[in-house]
Order: C-alpha cells, then sequence, then structure tokens
C-alpha cells in the first residue's frame, strides 16, 4: 500500500504531461483554412480557450492545429455528422465536418481519424449551422486506436462545435444501409 501511495501521484503526473505534448511543427498536414466555397460566409475571430479545447495531442485525437471562426447573418451552413446509434447523445456531439460522407468507411475512419471502437457510423446527421455561431476548422490529429491501428494526423478537414444542441438547427437523420462492391482488381484482370 505504501508503494501505492508513493507512486500514484507520478502516475497522475506522468499522464497529464503525456496530454501536454504538442505536434511537432511541421507534422500537422494541410492548414486551418476554410475551403474556397465558404469563406465569404465565416469570419475569423480569435478565441484561445474555444480553439485550446478542440486541439488534441499526438495519437489521442482532435484537430492537430486549427482556427477559430464565427458564421456571419443570414448564410446558411449545411454540416454533417456519423455517429453511434447505440449512444443517442452522441447525434449531436461536437464533431462535424461540412461535405456528406461518402464512399468507404475505412477512408472516412482513416481521414477523420475515427477508431471503430468510437463508433460504428451506423447513423448521421446533417443540420444547419447557425448565424453567429463559433467555431473551430483545421486538420485531424493523429489517433491511436488500439496497439495495432494507428491514424496519422490528416489534412482532412472538421470542425469543433461547441454547445451543439443550441448552434444548429433543422437537423435530419439518416440510417447507414449495407452497400457491398467487389474489389477494383475482379474488374481489372486480364484474361
Amino acid at each position: 500500500m505504501k508503494h501505492l501511495l508513493i507512486t500514484l501521484p507520478f502516475i497522475s503526473l506522468w499522464g497529464c504531461t503525456a496530454l501536454l505534448v504538442e505536434q511537432p511543427p511541421g507534422e500537422c498536414p494541410g492548414d486551418p483554412e476554410l475551403p474556397t466555397e465558404l469563406v465569404a460566409a465565416f469570419e475569423p475571430v480569435a478565441d484561445e480557450a474555444l480553439l485550446n479545447l478542440a486541439l488534441g495531442a499526438p495519437k489521442r485525437s482532435g484537430l492537430c492545429r486549427g482556427k477559430v471562426y464565427k458564421t456571419k447573418k443570414d448564410v446558411e451552413i449545411r454540416l454533417y455528422r456519423a455517429w453511434n446509434s447505440t449512444h443517442p447523445k452522441s447525434r449531436l456531439g461536437a464533431w462535424w465536418v461540412f461535405d456528406r460522407p461518402d464512399g468507404k468507411v475505412r477512408k472516412y475512419r482513416a481521414d477523420y481519424a475515427i477508431c471503430y471502437q468510437w463508433s460504428p457510423m451506423d447513423k448521421l446527421t446533417e443540420c444547419n449551422l447557425k448565424a453567429g455561431t463559433k467555431v473551430v476548422v483545421g486538420t485531424g490529429q493523429s489517433a491511436r486506436c488500439s496497439k495495432y491501428l494507428t491514424y496519422p494526423a490528416s489534412a482532412a478537414k472538421r470542425i469543433y462545435v461547441e454547445n451543439v444542441s443550441e448552434s444548429v438547427s433543422d437537423c435530419r437523420d439518416y440510417d447507414a444501409l449495407f452497400s457491398w462492391e467487389p474489389p477494383i482488381k475482379q474488374f481489372l484482370a486480364l484474361p
């Protein structure tokens, strides 16, 4: 028991310092700038506290780098979130994307560093982002899912929204469906 009481504070300190590790310069692909078609709908704002909520340490997900923006008046921005139907409260989680998910699930997981343990992504919600809402837009931090799988940092843009239930409106939900395609190599086989 005595050894446990002595060791526990050191383990706690190590755990805290591990969370504070910053990404080495040059290891965050992409940039936190808005897609060209959305620049007119947002204005950059300073909010270091919000930015810090979205930034993550290497292998712990979150944003690798980001920038805070505020939606302008009279704009309608659609956001999308893939989530886990077995956890209904995850429907309006903090992480969103600008483009409707399409294509292979494994690519989407890799682009946005979504570990399989976190979500089967069997539901999709799309919502309008309300005018005057502050968001953090950035590129993804790496995520360690297991000793066998770590997603690297990614240039794919993701959006962090705090207090989502107050920041979105006109939401619609969709169910995932099985859709199986043969591997491409079967089509490319020569006689």
